[in-house]
């Protein structure tokens, strides 16, 4: 008996949601609109584990197609989707996480406006998102891949009042749009020697290839092409700066967007892609490399963030480079279980962040925090604290939470799997301490009593936007903000309630997601015991190429007790800089400034494009393409033509009028003219 999934179901299920509120949300209640932008998710995720519910009662990959989308000479695209062990898990993750966010955002966004629009946009961004995971050609992927660009630029600038929220979403349009550039070469370049985007097709030719070792093979160049896009939406060195600038969206859209789905594309597509990256071992090598490299440039810039959304946001990169470097390493299995495993505690890190932001009516500096909650936050929101507390162990890579399980893995991979590579390795251990630090340094400055002030009251007061410090003293002595890099606010001689109340947990809508997430991020990585969640990915990446045997460079238990080591070292030095001797961070200040300020800086790396491409770009087309091209010639071009009709009509114009003598002369003169022409010509 044929068995039909109807994977059409899962996407078309969000559409649905997003038409129903951008059609008539503005005339409908805010509970209609906010159950409405939640229901449909709902049933994308009920329909995407009765998927699950039904493996093994059909064949693997199982593919469906909907008749041709594009049929043009040689070139035809199904219109298709397949399910296989990879889909399946990027299927669960987006639709199951998708919905939590969803349910999250209810309680979140509640006092907003745009309240139907929001969840219009959210319900889009997850059906390109499902049309990207379940396509089963390139095309149709590539479709997902820029829809979801365009989901996430109309997301991150949803607050479009705000000049800094609409720069935020072009900057990151923008920064995607380059490296599809890449992505749409490859797509280019597969159908010329492919004759086709279908998955099974491409690949089966592929496995019929050997294995490349010079810069200039197809499936080299194909390979790095396509992770120049995976560069962009992936959010890797050079175009990653995108991403910290979306924290200017709402924190489920942070929570959605940057930590569960959409940043997560680029690793997809190269796991999927396993078969040309396989036979082309120096694309191979571009992967490890830039994911490594990012992993700890990111991880560095997090050390000395101010901003919580900003902390996780360079957090985000950071573990990318981690499932990049797995994947560079051909352990494909290993980069999606940390791509699973990041899903959950990230996520859960961006709605604990959230929580705490919505408990102080919008504040995400983390110092100003402690300054208005000196006697600690986890006093007012144990809930949001606990959870913070699970997100951020798991992370950090603490024993027995699911980050430590995947994390642990790809650095064992890294070092003694199919690639080796000792330094790669090193690098990656140094950005896990890195990790460490800087969560418990959020965790302790957010949630824990200040130090120097422990037992004061609340001193609430209304939000200042990060940057803009009170009228009055400023006192640079120590600042816990990050090794000291900006003034201690002193506290109000006469303290303000803060707009909302003295601090307070959220609400259920809000707390419950966060505890199911918690529960996932402390337990999610025990599937992957024994290897059994890559056991169940292995059918998806058997690529026909064997890696040549090698000595294991180091047993996998000494591996762990060094990730844990430096888990655990992080942890101490957050502790003896933020709670045990706060003073120390000032003084870690001044003994090294040069490297403290190009980190605290982010290594002038936005300046450093903003000098190299965006302003010359921006003079070329103001000055040369508008005021020069444009204005001077091709209007210039237009007024001179328009000119020369102007004062030709106006001459032919006098020839009429009126007058019979005049006509008389003028057929005369013609008559010259012809018969003096004849005379030439003969």
């Amino acid at each position: 008996m044929t068995i039909s999934l109807h994977l059409w179901l899962i996407p078309v299920l969000c559409f649905l949601g997003f038409a129903l509120n951008i059609l008539g949300g503005r005339r409908w209640p805010r509970r209609v609109a906010g159950w409405i932008g939640v229901l449909f998710p709902a049933a994308a995720f009920a329909d995407a584990l009765y998927v699950a519910s039904r493996w093994g009662s059909f064949a693997v990959p199982y593919i469906e197609t909907h008749g041709a989308w594009i049929l043009a000479g040689p070139l035809s695209v199904p219109f298709g989707f397949q399910l296989d062990q990879l889909s399946l898990v990027m299927l669960l993750v987006v639709t199951g996480v998708g919905l939590i966010i969803h349910v999250y955002s209810l309680g979140y966004m509640a006092h907003e406006g745009g309240f139907y629009r929001f969840f219009a946009l959210m319900n889009l961004f997850l059906f390109f998102m499902l049309l990207l995971v379940l396509a089963n050609n390139f095309l149709l992927m590539f479709i997902g891949w820029e829809g979801v660009g365009f989901a996430s630029y109309m997301l991150i600038g949803f607050f479009f009042h705000r000049d800094s929220a609409a720069a935020a979403g072009s900057k990151a349009f923008v920064t995607n749009r380059i490296g599809d550039m890449g992505f749409l070469i490859g797509l280019f370049l597969i159908f010329q020697h492919f004759h086709g985007f279908d998955f099974t097709r491409v690949f089966a030719q592929v496995r019929a290839m050997p294995v490349e070792h010079a810069w200039t093979g197809l499936l080299t160049v194909i390979g790095i092409l396509l992770f120049i896009g995976a560069t962009g939406k992936s959010a890797q060195l050079p175009l990653y700066v995108w991403l910290p600038d979306a924290m200017e969206g709402p924190t489920p859209v942070s929570a959605l967007i940057h930590a569960a789905t959409m940043v997560t594309a680029g690793v997809y597509m190269v796991a999927r892609s396993a078969a040309i990256y396989d036979r082309a071992p120096l694309a191979l090598s571009v992967v490890l490399a830039v994911g490594a490299l990012t992993a700890i440039f990111a991880a560095s810039i997090g050390m000395l963030q101010r901003d919580i959304k900003k902390v996780l946001a360079y957090s985000t990169i950071s573990q990318l480079g981690y499932m990049f470097m797995a994947c560079g390493a051909m352990v494909y299995g290993a980069g999606i279980f940390h791509l699973m495993t990041h899903a959950f505690f990230k996520g859960l890190l961006f709605l604990a962040a959230g929580s705490a932001i919505h408990a102080l009516s919008g504040e995400q500096d983390m110092f100003r925090i402690r300054e208005r909650v000196p006697d600690g936050l986890k006093k007012y929101a144990p809930i949001t604290f606990w959870t913070f507390v699970v997100a951020t162990c798991s992370i950090s890579g603490i024993p027995g939470f699911a980050g430590f399980f995947s994390k642990d893995k790809i650095l064992y991979e890294v070092l003694s799997g199919p690639r080796p590579n000792a330094w790669w390795w090193a690098v990656g251990t140094i950005a896990a301490g890195m990790t460490s630090f800087y969560m418990f340094r959020a965790l302790f400055v957010t949630f824990w009593p200040d130090p120097a002030r422990r037992g004061a009251a609340p001193t609430g007061g209304p939000v200042r936007p990060t940057g803009q410090e009170p009228a009055g003293a400023v006192t640079h002595a120590i600042d816990a903000a990050g090794f000291g890099e900006g003034p201690v606010l002193p506290q109000p001689a006469h303290p303000q309630p803060h707009e909302g109340g003295p601090p307070h947990e959220a609400p259920a809508v809000m707390t419950i997601p966060m505890i199911i997430l918690a529960v996932l991020a402390a337990l999610g990585g025990y599937i992957g015991i024994n290897d059994r969640f890559e056991k169940f990915l292995a059918p998806v990446f058997a690529t026909g190429v064997t890696p040549a045997p090698h000595a294991a460079a180091m047993g996998e238990g000494m591996v762990m007790a060094i990730s844990i080591v430096v888990a655990l070292a992080g942890v101490a030095l957050a502790w003896y800089f933020y709670l045990a001797r706060p003073e120390a961070a000032a003084r870690a200040k001044h003994a090294l400034p040069k490297l403290w300020s190009a980190i605290y800086n982010k290594y002038w790396v936005d300046e450093f494009y903003g000098a190299v491409f965006t302003r010359p770009l921006a003079w070329f087309s103001r000055v040369v393409l508008w005021r020069i091209v444009d204005a001077s010639v091709l209007d210039g071009a237009v007024a001179a033509v328009g000119g020369i009709s102007r004062s030709t009509g106006g001459g032919l114009r006098k020839q009429i009028s009126g007058n019979i003598r005049s006509y008389a002369g003028w057929v005369g003169v013609g008559a010259v003219v012809a018969i003096f022409y004849m005379l030439v010509a003969r």
